[in-house]
């Protein structure tokens, strides 16, 4: 019963709850009023009857003791024929002390029976009583006849129950009729309330349904004018701000400019029903207003996004999956915008050890922008690309997505590389005078030792086995550390891998100095080497960063030597500083002059003379430590020296 009760409509409810209500009261208060009308008029007519029974009574004392039966009877008739008596009067009679009939107003012969009926009622009872006489039902009322204290007898005036039951039907009949009016009247009221109440509700409930199936195009039933947006200024301008829709977002310094009167913000006086349908419709406003900026705003950048010279995409921070491609990812990648939609960034992004947008993903927040240079990628051919990666962390259709971009700056890398590579071969060539020197010292170890063989075999020396066993260690340590040296200059001329790998960074700087460490000594240019202990490794080539300590410390003998003395030293140091490694190399040569110290970095820049440098040391120090997400800072005081404080983030553990 209850869950049939709850699928009627809310019309029904509210029609049937009033209704049952009122039938409720209308039924009580019927009860009521039938017990308290009817005894009313019941008791009224009983006191009217007993009013013409104490009227006669005090009338016809006097007939009674004159013995004057005919005016006895007249006065009889006359009280039972006035007005409206003779519907209700059924009889009236008067009876001596003796109960012995002395007149009475029936017109046929006294029914003997009507005496026995009301029987003998003592002097000063006056209470109705029913009566049955000759198949006539009547209340029998009698008051006695008083004449000072004397009692002559007693008057008897019977009510017709018929008449009086005919009254208290029409009073029922009134009352229920009365009842009955109330009751539909109140039910129409109830109805066109319920309707009041219950219209404009549908109305909201189909205007509900139509806006969520995305129909806000179509004409709403809400009440009030209808619309047409292109009365609206801020829905035809995106750019003017719209003082319902905008006054609501979060940090609003001032009040956008006002439309006064708004022609689509609407306050209508009325109840609660308007007021309710007033302001969904102003939802509704609010909702098509931001749509169509909404709209018109991907309208605007789609075409931007589309037609970007550099590849643009869009992942799924949660599923990883791409939500989205321009033109020229898909160009660049090989793959359609439906392809990309099936995959992840693991599909074009394989390597998690270097930082990019799998990194960004982890570690990025809602509003982070962060830029990754030379990232690797993957394209569908598997070919492999170096790409400078713009990423920021942005809603994307309701979902946390990043929006990147992704510069194929692959032939750039290989240039660089190509430069790197012939400046090794240059500094290879610089190394030269170093090289043969550190080269001759074994191989005038070897000469010795094998001219000592060969003369002892020559002149038959008798050698122990411990002296022929220690002339030929020697030369075995000499041709290992020949080719040691051999060794390492093959290392550092080899170009480099695409992937760095972890670095000690005192390896490189050892580097440099076997190959140039006694060329700096014949130079008298003293070496202050202080490498710390357990650095933790970095993430870079040995080859490349050989390369920059070979420059600078090229660049801080050259320093030195250009001073009148001649003299000077080179101190390295190496140290970890906040979760960074760090290393600086200061000369005591010559210094630079402040107005160069922001141009050393430049590429062609130099101090030296024509013939001595091309000035592209620096620069490609420069942009072999910013590759690895170093830094390199400089310090320097004309005619004190110079110092250069490299900085490298520690690899990941």
């Amino acid at each position: 019963m209850l869950n049939r009760v709850r699928k009627l409509s809310l019309r029904n409810k509210i029609f049937l709850a009033t209704a049952g209500v009122i039938l409720l009261i209308s039924g009580v208060i019927a009860l009521l009023a039938r017990g308290i009308l009817v005894n009313s008029l019941s008791h009224e007519l009983e006191q009217r009857g007993l009013a013409i029974a104490q009227s006669i009574a005090e009338r016809g004392g006097g007939f009674i003791l004159d013995q004057d039966r005919a005016g006895l009877v007249a006065l009889l008739f006359d009280a039972a024929q006035l007005g409206e008596r003779k519907a209700l009067v059924a009889y009236i009679f008067i009876v001596d002390n003796e109960a012995k009939l002395l007149a009475h107003t029936f017109t046929r012969p006294f029914p003997r029976a009507l005496l026995d009926a009301v029987g003998p009622v003592e002097n000063q009872d006056s209470r109705p009583r029913p009566v049955v006489f000759e198949h006539d039902e009547a209340v029998d009322m009698s008051v006695p006849v008083q004449e000072g204290i004397y009692t002559l007898g007693r008057v008897h005036v019977g009510l017709r129950q018929s008449h009086m039951d005919s009254l208290v039907s029409k009073l029922r009949l009134t009352f229920l009729g009365f009842i009955s009016l109330v009751v539909v009247i109140i039910f129409f009221i109830a109805l066109v309330l319920s309707g009041y109440v219950v219209d404009p509700l549908a109305k909201l409930t189909r205007a509900a349904e139509s806006i969520s199936r995305g129909k806000l195009d179509q004409p709403l039933d809400l009440g009030g004018p209808p619309w047409n947006p292109v009365e609206c200024p801020a829905y035809g301008d995106t750019d003017l701000p719209c003082w319902h829709l905008d006054e609501l977002a979060p940090g609003q310094a001032r009040r956008p400019g006002t439309c006064n009167p708004c022609k689509f913000y609407r306050h209508r006086f009325g109840d609660e029903v308007v007021q309710l349908a007033d302001a969904f419709a102003n939802m509704v406003w609010s909702i098509k207003l931001y749509r169509h900026r909404l709209r018109e705003s991907e309208e605007r950048y789609r075409p931007l996004f589309d037609a970007n010279p550099d590849p643009f995409l869009v992942l799924d921070v949660t599923s990883r999956r791409f939500l989205d491609a321009n033109p020229r990812a898909q160009e660049l990648y090989g793959y359609t915008k439906r392809q990309f939609s099936g995959m992840t960034i693991d599909s074009i992004e394989p390597s998690s050890d270097q930082p990019g947008v799998r990194t960004f993903i982890t570690e990025g927040c809602p509003g982070d922008h962060v830029l990754y240079t030379k990232a690797t990628h993957v394209t569908r051919e598997g070919r492999q690309i170096y790409v400078n990666i713009h990423a920021t962390m942005a809603n994307y259709r309701g979902k946390e997505a990043v929006i990147f971009s992704a510069t194929d700056v692959t032939d750039l890398v290989e240039k660089d590389a190509q430069l790197i590579q012939a400046s090794k071969m240059k500094t290879l060539g610089e190394m030269s005078a170093g090289m043969a020197h550190e080269l001759n010292q074994p191989l005038n170890a070897i000469k010795l030792g094998s001219d000592f063989l060969r003369l002892a075999a020559q002149s038959r020396m008798e050698l122990s086995r411990d002296r022929f066993r220690q002339v030929s260690e020697e030369i075995s340590a000499q041709v290992d550390r020949a080719a040691g040296i051999i060794n390492h200059l093959r290392e550092f001329g080899r170009k480099s891998g695409p992937t760095p790998g972890a670095v000690d960074i005192n390896t490189p700087i050892r580097g440099v100095f076997t190959i140039i460490g006694k060329q700096l000594e014949l130079q008298n240019i003293r070496v202050d080497l202080d490498q710390g202990d357990g650095l933790p490794p970095i993430l870079a080539h040995a080859n490349r960063l050989e390369q920059v300590f070979f420059n600078l410390v090229s660049n801080a003998r050259d320093a030195i030597l250009s001073k009148a003395s001649g003299e000077g030293e080179i101190a390295i140091r190496s140290w970890t500083e906040g979760g960074h490694v760090c290393v600086s190399v200061s000369d005591t040569g010559t210094g630079i002059a402040p107005a160069d110290l922001r141009k050393i970095f430049e590429p062609f820049f130099t101090t030296k003379r024509a013939g001595e440098g091309m000035g592209l040391g620096l620069a490609i120090s420069y942009g072999i430590i910013k590759d690895y997400g170093g830094d390199i800072q400089v310090g320097s005081e004309v005619g004190e020296g110079t110092t250069f404080k490299l900085s490298f983030p520690r690899a990941r553990s």
